[in-house]
This record gives structure tokens, C-alpha cells and sequence, in this order.
């Protein structure tokens, strides 16, 4: 059978304890988008210890709203099991609900410490884009969020089934934005601009590489992901062309 095999999720066993490769992935993803965010800090005119004041609260908060999004979306699957709602080391975090209740923490904490919202959201969205390249492999790992039947060279074997590996599509083209976005922010236009570039940029391929996907969550008949996606690109494209015309008339 062709296609490349799914390795183990274990990675090692500390005292006991398997260590998983999705929670390393993940981790691994944090860290570099973490540190790319404050190396790229100055650019913005903030300061890099007060950003990662605001990492350390803020992706906590994600992951629970990642968790949260996913168990809400699979109830039937997590009614009344309280320690299988919390348990994260085999998966099921969802990217939107880490986005939406990641953005909602640095909007509260801007707010709070006064500091530029949009100046801190168009810092760290090339960070949150590589994050995401790497933690997709934590996917990989799990055997999940790959896509349906597909006899292609780049296939991966999923349990005998050649199937689309849509978290490598992911990858892929959330490390692409991230070059993209970088090199757009030493010429940007307007404050709001790189944050909303990713916004769009990212629901176009989340749109189409969901439709690839077997375990999608579900909003009745619809796609989860993909009403979601349409609904930011038709926002983010109205929001980048009122605050351009605003940045162009000042």
C-alpha cells in the first residue's frame, strides 16, 4: 500500500506518562510563534515583555476556547462526561473557537493595559499563522482532520485508506501567509491591515481544504468551518476596504 504511514502518537513515556506528539506540535508551534511576535515587537513599538504578559494569560485562555468550541459542536459526544470534556492529550481543539476566545482575551487585556489593539492583532498574526504550520502536524500524529479517499503521491495511509492530508494543506499555506504577512507589514498601509489580510487570507483556504475533510463540525446540514469562513472573508474584505479609504483620507 502507498502512501505515507501514520507514526505513533506516543513520542516517549516519562514515569508512566506518554508524552503525545500533538501536545509537542502544538507546543512547539506556541513557542515559535511566540518568540517571532517579540522579535518583531520594536517594528510595532511595543514592548516585548508586556507582550508576553500578555501570551501568558492569553493562550490559556485559547486553548480552553478551542476545547470549549470542539466539545460544544460533538455534545452528544461529551454529554455528562466531565473528565472526557477536559482530556486534550488525544485532541479535539478547535482553531476557530482558540481564535475567537484568543482575540477576545488581547482585545480585554488591551483594553485594560492600554495598548493598541489593532497595532498588537497586526504584531502577532504572523505568529499565530506559523503557530498554526507547525501544530497541524499534531494532526498528522493523531490520525485526524486528514480528508477523504485520494490516490495521490503526498497521500497518507489512514487504517489501509489512502486519504487527502488536508493538515499538511494547512501547513503548508498557514507557513506561505506568514512569509506573506511579514513582508506586507514593513509596508503597511494602515493599522488593521496584516490582522485582516490573515483573517481573510486563512477563511479562503480553511474554506475549501475543509470541504476535503471527513470530521468536519457540523452546523445542521452546513460545514461548521466553512459558514464561519464565508462570514469572515465577506467581513474582513468590507473592514480592509473602509479602514484603507480612512487611512488614505487622513
Amino acid at each position: 500500500m502507498r502512501g505515507f504511514p501514520v507514526p505513533d502518537p506516543v513520542a516517549f513515556t516519562v514515569f508512566g506518562i506518554d508524552i503525545m506528539w500533538y501536545a509537542i506540535m502544538i507546543t512547539t508551534g506556541m513557542i515559535v510563534g511566540v518568540v517571532l511576535s517579540c522579535r518583531r515587537a520594536p517594528l510595532h513599538g511595543l514592548d516585548s515583555d508586556r507582550l508576553l504578559n500578555i501570551v501568558i494569560i492569553t493562550v490559556p485562555v485559547a486553548v480552553v476556547g478551542a476545547r470549549l468550541y470542539y466539545v460544544v459542536f460533538n455534545w452528544s459526544d461529551y454529554a455528562g462526561d466531565l473528565m472526557k470534556m477536559i482530556n486534550i492529550r488525544g485532541g479535539g481543539l478547535a482553531i476557530h473557537g482558540g481564535l475567537i476566545f484568543g482575540t477576545l482575551a488581547v482585545v480585554v487585556l488591551c483594553h485594560v493595559w492600554k495598548i493598541d489593539t489593532l497595532e498588537l492583532l497586526d504584531l502577532i498574526a504572523p505568529g499565530v499563522a506559523v503557530a498554526q504550520a507547525i501544530g497541524r502536524w499534531g494532526n498528522y500524529f493523531n490520525s485526524e482532520a486528514h480528508g477523504g479517499p485520494a490516490d495521490l503521491p503526498w497521500s497518507v495511509n489512514i487504517n489501509g485508506v489512502l486519504c487527502h492530508p488536508t493538515f499538511l494543506y494547512e501547513s503548508v499555506w498557514c507557513l506561505i501567509l506568514c512569509f506573506v504577512l511579514i513582508r506586507v507589514d514593513k509596508k503597511r498601509k494602515f493599522r488593521g491591515q496584516i490582522l485582516l489580510m490573515y483573517c481573510i487570507l486563512y477563511s479562503v483556504e480553511r474554506f475549501f481544504v475543509e470541504g476535503l475533510r471527513t470530521d468536519s463540525l457540523m452546523i445542521g446540514p452546513f460545514r461548521q468551518a466553512q459558514v464561519l469562513s464565508l462570514s469572515v472573508i465577506a467581513a474582513g474584505i468590507i473592514l480592509y476596504v473602509i479602514l484603507r479609504h480612512r487611512a488614505a483620507e487622513k
